[in-house]
Protein backbone atom coordinates (compact mmCIF):
# COMPACT_ATOMS: atom_id res chain seq x y z
CA UNK A 1 0.00 0.00 0.00
CA UNK A 2 1.34 3.70 -0.72
CA UNK A 3 2.72 5.69 2.14
CA UNK A 4 1.00 9.16 2.67
CA UNK A 5 2.71 11.91 5.15
CA UNK A 6 -0.31 12.91 7.78
CA UNK A 7 -0.04 16.36 5.92
CA UNK A 8 -1.02 14.59 2.89
CA UNK A 9 -3.51 12.61 4.12
CA UNK A 10 -5.40 15.10 5.58
CA UNK A 11 -5.33 17.16 2.37
CA UNK A 12 -6.21 13.97 0.27
CA UNK A 13 -9.15 14.10 2.63
CA UNK A 14 -10.07 17.76 2.04
CA UNK A 15 -10.12 17.19 -1.75
CA UNK A 16 -12.54 13.96 -1.70
CA UNK A 17 -14.65 15.60 0.46
CA UNK A 18 -15.22 18.80 -1.44
CA UNK A 19 -15.78 16.95 -4.71
CA UNK A 20 -17.79 14.85 -3.25
CA UNK A 21 -20.43 17.60 -1.44
CA UNK A 22 -20.52 20.87 -2.80
CA UNK A 23 -21.44 22.27 0.40
CA UNK A 24 -17.95 21.68 1.46
CA UNK A 25 -15.99 25.42 2.16
CA UNK A 26 -12.43 25.98 3.24
CA UNK A 27 -11.36 29.14 5.26
CA UNK A 28 -8.79 30.74 7.02
CA UNK A 29 -5.50 32.63 7.10
CA UNK A 30 -3.36 31.69 3.74
CA UNK A 31 -5.23 28.72 3.28
CA UNK A 32 -5.33 29.80 -0.76
CA UNK A 33 -1.63 31.50 -0.85
CA UNK A 34 -1.04 34.35 -2.37
CA UNK A 35 -0.54 35.85 -5.65
CA UNK A 36 2.62 33.86 -7.69
CA UNK A 37 5.19 36.01 -9.03
CA UNK A 38 4.80 38.45 -11.78
CA UNK A 39 1.54 36.34 -13.48
CA UNK A 40 -1.13 37.05 -11.01
CA UNK A 41 -1.95 33.74 -10.34
CA UNK A 42 -2.65 32.16 -7.28
CA UNK A 43 -0.03 29.55 -6.09
CA UNK A 44 -2.34 27.39 -3.72
CA UNK A 45 0.51 27.38 -1.46
CA UNK A 46 -1.91 25.99 1.48
CA UNK A 47 -1.19 27.86 4.62
CA UNK A 48 1.75 27.64 6.62
CA UNK A 49 1.80 24.13 6.82
CA UNK A 50 0.79 23.54 3.66
CA UNK A 51 -2.19 21.33 4.17
CA UNK A 52 -4.83 22.91 1.91
CA UNK A 53 -2.42 23.31 -0.87
CA UNK A 54 -4.10 22.51 -5.16
CA UNK A 55 -7.68 23.44 -3.43
CA UNK A 56 -7.77 26.67 -4.82
CA UNK A 57 -7.33 25.81 -8.62
CA UNK A 58 -9.82 22.72 -8.41
CA UNK A 59 -12.51 24.67 -6.30
CA UNK A 60 -12.22 28.32 -6.85
CA UNK A 61 -12.15 30.97 -4.57
CA UNK A 62 -15.71 30.54 -3.43
CA UNK A 63 -14.97 27.71 -1.84
CA UNK A 64 -11.39 28.31 -0.54
CA UNK A 65 -11.80 31.52 1.10
CA UNK A 66 -8.83 33.55 1.94
CA UNK A 67 -9.56 35.19 5.33
CA UNK A 68 -8.58 38.51 7.64
CA UNK A 69 -5.72 37.59 10.42
CA UNK A 70 -8.64 37.25 12.97
CA UNK A 71 -9.82 34.05 14.34
CA UNK A 72 -13.20 35.55 15.81
CA UNK A 73 -13.91 36.31 12.40
CA UNK A 74 -12.91 32.88 10.85
CA UNK A 75 -14.77 30.49 13.24
CA UNK A 76 -17.62 33.00 13.67
CA UNK A 77 -17.88 32.97 9.55
CA UNK A 78 -17.63 29.37 9.79
CA UNK A 79 -20.94 29.18 12.49
CA UNK A 80 -22.85 31.44 10.23
CA UNK A 81 -22.25 29.49 6.97
CA UNK A 82 -22.91 26.06 8.77
CA UNK A 83 -26.71 27.24 10.36
CA UNK A 84 -27.19 28.65 6.44
CA UNK A 85 -26.72 25.05 5.33
CA UNK A 86 -22.82 24.86 4.54
CA UNK A 87 -20.00 22.75 5.91
CA UNK A 88 -17.54 24.16 6.66
CA UNK A 89 -13.67 23.21 7.59
CA UNK A 90 -12.51 26.41 9.47
CA UNK A 91 -8.35 26.47 9.65
CA UNK A 92 -6.79 28.31 12.82
CA UNK A 93 -2.93 28.46 11.95
CA UNK A 94 -1.93 27.59 15.79
CA UNK A 95 -4.09 25.56 18.32
CA UNK A 96 -3.16 28.31 20.54
CA UNK A 97 -5.18 30.62 18.70
CA UNK A 98 -8.39 29.27 20.02
CA UNK A 99 -8.15 31.70 22.97
CA UNK A 100 -8.87 34.31 20.60
CA UNK A 101 -12.11 32.86 19.17
CA UNK A 102 -12.89 30.98 22.33
CA UNK A 103 -16.90 32.51 22.81
CA UNK A 104 -17.26 31.73 19.00
CA UNK A 105 -16.51 27.82 19.78
CA UNK A 106 -17.75 26.94 23.55
CA UNK A 107 -20.47 29.61 23.47
CA UNK A 108 -21.65 29.68 19.63
CA UNK A 109 -20.98 26.17 17.60
CA UNK A 110 -20.79 23.83 20.31
CA UNK A 111 -24.78 25.40 21.71
CA UNK A 112 -26.51 26.25 18.62
CA UNK A 113 -28.41 22.02 18.63
CA UNK A 114 -29.25 22.76 22.53
CA UNK A 115 -30.43 26.53 22.04
CA UNK A 116 -32.29 25.71 19.32
CA UNK A 117 -34.17 22.95 20.66
CA UNK A 118 -32.50 20.46 17.97
CA UNK A 119 -33.85 22.15 14.81
CA UNK A 120 -30.10 23.18 13.76
CA UNK A 121 -27.19 21.94 13.87
CA UNK A 122 -23.61 23.00 12.89
CA UNK A 123 -21.57 21.08 11.07
CA UNK A 124 -18.06 22.81 11.22
CA UNK A 125 -14.48 20.88 11.29
CA UNK A 126 -12.31 23.24 13.29
CA UNK A 127 -8.35 22.37 12.28
CA UNK A 128 -5.87 23.61 13.97
CA UNK A 129 -1.98 22.47 14.47
CA UNK A 130 -0.97 21.86 17.66
CA UNK A 131 2.28 20.17 20.21
CA UNK A 132 5.85 21.14 20.57
CA UNK A 133 8.59 19.53 19.31
CA UNK A 134 8.92 22.30 16.35
CA UNK A 135 10.49 25.43 18.44
CA UNK A 136 7.74 27.76 17.76
CA UNK A 137 7.92 28.96 21.31
CA UNK A 138 5.10 29.03 24.31
CA UNK A 139 2.71 31.04 22.30
CA UNK A 140 2.73 28.62 19.28
CA UNK A 141 3.37 25.04 20.63
CA UNK A 142 0.82 24.27 23.19
CA UNK A 143 -1.81 21.35 23.36
CA UNK A 144 -5.14 22.72 24.01
CA UNK A 145 -7.39 19.53 23.54
CA UNK A 146 -8.06 19.26 27.05
CA UNK A 147 -9.96 22.98 27.22
CA UNK A 148 -12.35 21.77 24.92
CA UNK A 149 -12.39 18.26 25.05
CA UNK A 150 -14.28 19.60 28.60
CA UNK A 151 -17.16 21.57 26.76
CA UNK A 152 -19.89 19.73 26.14
CA UNK A 153 -21.51 19.77 22.81
CA UNK A 154 -17.83 19.63 20.82
CA UNK A 155 -16.55 16.36 19.01
CA UNK A 156 -12.59 16.10 19.73
CA UNK A 157 -10.23 14.35 17.85
CA UNK A 158 -6.54 14.07 17.75
CA UNK A 159 -5.19 11.49 15.12
CA UNK A 160 -1.65 10.06 15.69
CA UNK A 161 -0.82 8.95 12.01
CA UNK A 162 -1.41 9.49 8.80
CA UNK A 163 -4.43 7.03 8.38
CA UNK A 164 -6.35 7.79 11.26
CA UNK A 165 -6.52 11.19 10.05
CA UNK A 166 -7.93 10.76 6.65
CA UNK A 167 -10.14 8.28 7.84
CA UNK A 168 -11.27 10.81 10.64
CA UNK A 169 -11.04 13.89 9.00
CA UNK A 170 -14.02 12.41 6.74
CA UNK A 171 -15.83 11.04 9.28
CA UNK A 172 -15.74 14.85 10.99
CA UNK A 173 -16.77 16.57 7.66
CA UNK A 174 -19.73 14.54 7.72
CA UNK A 175 -20.64 14.92 11.08
CA UNK A 176 -23.73 16.99 11.55
CA UNK A 177 -22.14 18.64 14.97
CA UNK A 178 -19.11 21.10 15.43
CA UNK A 179 -15.56 18.84 15.64
CA UNK A 180 -12.50 20.63 16.71
CA UNK A 181 -9.32 18.46 14.60
CA UNK A 182 -6.37 18.62 16.14
CA UNK A 183 -3.10 18.00 13.88
CA UNK A 184 -0.01 17.17 15.42
CA UNK A 185 2.87 20.00 13.97
CA UNK A 186 5.70 17.24 14.48
CA UNK A 187 3.31 14.50 12.54
CA UNK A 188 2.70 16.11 9.42
CA UNK A 189 5.71 14.83 8.12
CA UNK A 190 5.14 11.54 9.31
CA UNK A 191 4.60 8.90 6.73
CA UNK A 192 2.09 5.88 6.96
CA UNK A 193 0.02 3.23 4.88
CA UNK A 194 -3.22 5.12 3.57
CA UNK A 195 -5.76 3.41 1.36
CA UNK A 196 -7.22 5.37 -2.23
CA UNK A 197 -10.25 6.55 -1.98
CA UNK A 198 -12.59 7.12 0.74
CA UNK A 199 -12.99 5.48 4.18
CA UNK A 200 -14.19 6.75 7.49
CA UNK A 201 -13.39 5.62 10.81
CA UNK A 202 -16.18 5.86 13.81
CA UNK A 203 -15.64 9.01 16.67
CA UNK A 204 -15.13 7.02 20.22
CA UNK A 205 -13.62 3.89 19.39
CA UNK A 206 -9.88 3.82 19.95
CA UNK A 207 -7.38 2.01 18.29
CA UNK A 208 -5.43 -1.07 20.75
CA UNK A 209 -2.47 -0.52 18.44
CA UNK A 210 -0.39 -3.57 20.32
CA UNK A 211 -1.34 -6.08 22.61
CA UNK A 212 0.38 -7.16 25.95
CA UNK A 213 0.16 -8.97 29.35
CA UNK A 214 1.52 -6.56 32.24
CA UNK A 215 0.58 -3.16 31.54
CA UNK A 216 -2.05 -0.66 29.80
CA UNK A 217 -0.71 2.12 28.25
CA UNK A 218 -2.74 5.34 26.79
CA UNK A 219 -0.86 7.68 24.75
CA UNK A 220 -2.56 10.70 22.79
CA UNK A 221 -1.11 12.02 19.55
CA UNK A 222 2.41 12.32 18.92
CA UNK A 223 3.05 10.53 22.35
CA UNK A 224 1.97 7.58 20.50
CA UNK A 225 4.77 7.06 18.46
CA UNK A 226 7.12 7.50 21.68
CA UNK A 227 5.50 5.04 23.27
CA UNK A 228 5.74 2.53 20.89
CA UNK A 229 9.50 2.80 21.51
CA UNK A 230 9.33 2.41 25.04
CA UNK A 231 7.52 -0.77 24.45
CA UNK A 232 9.95 -1.83 22.23
CA UNK A 233 12.75 -1.14 24.39
CA UNK A 234 10.85 -3.05 27.23
CA UNK A 235 10.04 -5.94 25.16
CA UNK A 236 13.89 -6.53 24.95
CA UNK A 237 13.18 -8.14 28.99
CA UNK A 238 9.55 -9.31 27.86
CA UNK A 239 7.62 -6.75 29.36
CA UNK A 240 4.56 -6.19 26.59
CA UNK A 241 1.67 -3.86 26.62
CA UNK A 242 -1.96 -2.88 25.70
CA UNK A 243 -0.80 0.22 23.91
CA UNK A 244 -4.90 2.53 23.52
CA UNK A 245 -4.96 5.47 21.03
CA UNK A 246 -8.26 7.11 22.21
CA UNK A 247 -8.10 9.03 18.38
CA UNK A 248 -11.38 10.79 20.18
CA UNK A 249 -11.47 12.32 23.28
CA UNK A 250 -14.86 13.47 22.56
CA UNK A 251 -16.61 10.72 22.63
CA UNK A 252 -13.98 9.09 24.53
CA UNK A 253 -13.83 5.06 24.38
CA UNK A 254 -12.86 4.02 27.62
CA UNK A 255 -14.29 0.72 27.77
CA UNK A 256 -11.06 -0.44 26.39
CA UNK A 257 -9.82 1.19 28.25
CA UNK A 258 -11.51 -0.96 31.21
CA UNK A 259 -11.41 -4.12 29.48
CA UNK A 260 -7.26 -3.69 28.83
CA UNK A 261 -7.25 -3.19 32.44
CA UNK A 262 -9.11 -6.21 33.71
CA UNK A 263 -6.05 -7.59 31.89
CA UNK A 264 -3.22 -6.04 32.68
CA UNK A 265 -3.81 -4.14 36.22
CA UNK A 266 -1.12 -1.62 35.41
CA UNK A 267 -2.79 1.66 33.75
CA UNK A 268 0.18 4.71 32.82
CA UNK A 269 -1.12 7.37 30.67
CA UNK A 270 0.68 10.07 28.83
CA UNK A 271 -0.49 13.05 27.71
CA UNK A 272 1.40 16.07 25.95
CA UNK A 273 -0.61 18.80 27.47
CA UNK A 274 -0.20 20.02 31.36
CA UNK A 275 -0.81 17.83 33.85
CA UNK A 276 -3.19 20.21 35.94
CA UNK A 277 -6.77 19.79 34.70
CA UNK A 278 -5.88 17.41 31.42
CA UNK A 279 -6.96 14.86 29.67
CA UNK A 280 -4.44 12.49 31.68
CA UNK A 281 -5.97 13.27 34.99
CA UNK A 282 -9.58 12.92 33.38
CA UNK A 283 -8.62 9.30 31.87
CA UNK A 284 -7.10 8.37 35.29
CA UNK A 285 -10.26 9.94 37.17
CA UNK A 286 -12.80 8.28 35.07
CA UNK A 287 -10.39 4.82 35.92
CA UNK A 288 -10.34 5.09 39.86
CA UNK A 289 -14.51 5.76 40.07
CA UNK A 290 -15.65 2.98 37.12
CA UNK A 291 -12.37 0.52 37.25
CA UNK A 292 -10.62 1.06 40.64
CA UNK A 293 -11.31 -2.70 41.36
CA UNK A 294 -8.78 -3.59 38.78
CA UNK A 295 -6.01 -1.73 39.72
CA UNK A 296 -2.81 -3.14 41.48
CA UNK A 297 -0.77 0.11 41.40
CA UNK A 298 -0.94 3.57 41.20
CA UNK A 299 -1.71 5.25 38.20
CA UNK A 300 1.34 6.42 36.50
CA UNK A 301 0.62 10.09 34.48
CA UNK A 302 3.38 11.01 32.31
CA UNK A 303 3.57 14.68 31.09
CA UNK A 304 5.33 17.65 30.76
CA UNK A 305 5.81 19.81 33.90
CA UNK A 306 3.26 22.51 34.72
CA UNK A 307 5.39 25.21 32.86
CA UNK A 308 5.10 27.17 30.14
CA UNK A 309 6.28 25.53 26.89
CA UNK A 310 10.50 26.64 26.27
CA UNK A 311 11.57 27.96 23.80
CA UNK A 312 15.32 27.03 23.60
CA UNK A 313 16.04 23.96 21.40
CA UNK A 314 17.23 21.49 24.28
CA UNK A 315 14.79 22.64 27.26
CA UNK A 316 11.76 22.47 24.73
CA UNK A 317 13.18 18.65 24.17
CA UNK A 318 13.26 18.00 28.16
CA UNK A 319 10.01 19.31 28.65
CA UNK A 320 8.35 16.87 26.14
CA UNK A 321 8.45 13.50 28.28
CA UNK A 322 10.22 10.86 25.54
CA UNK A 323 10.58 7.61 25.20
CA UNK A 324 13.08 6.90 27.76
CA UNK A 325 11.15 9.18 30.41
CA UNK A 326 8.32 6.43 29.05
CA UNK A 327 9.98 3.55 29.33
CA UNK A 328 11.74 4.23 32.48
CA UNK A 329 8.30 5.18 34.58
CA UNK A 330 6.69 1.67 33.51
CA UNK A 331 9.73 -0.19 35.06
CA UNK A 332 9.57 1.80 37.98
CA UNK A 333 5.85 1.06 38.24
CA UNK A 334 6.05 -2.91 38.22
CA UNK A 335 9.06 -2.87 39.81
CA UNK A 336 7.31 -1.07 42.59
CA UNK A 337 4.25 -2.82 41.92
CA UNK A 338 5.77 -6.30 42.35
CA UNK A 339 7.75 -5.11 45.33
CA UNK A 340 4.41 -4.06 47.20
CA UNK A 341 2.06 -7.67 46.15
Amino acid sequence: MRQLSMRDAINEALHLEMARDPRVIVLGEDVSGGAGGTSGERDAAGGVFGVTKGLLPKFGEARVIDTPISESAIVGAANGAALAGLRPVAELMFADFLGVCFDQVFNQAAKFRYMFGGKTSCPIVIRAATGAGMNMGAQHSQSMYAMVTGVPGLKVVVPSNAFDAKGLMLTAIRDDDPVVFFEHKALYPRKSAVPEGEYTLPFGEANLVRSGEHVTVVAIGRMVSFAEKALDALAVDGITADLVDPRTLSPLDDETIYESLDNTGHLVIIDESPPRCSVAADIAGLVASNAFHSLKAPIVQITPPHTPIPFARELERAYVPGPQTIEAAIRKMLKDSRAAN
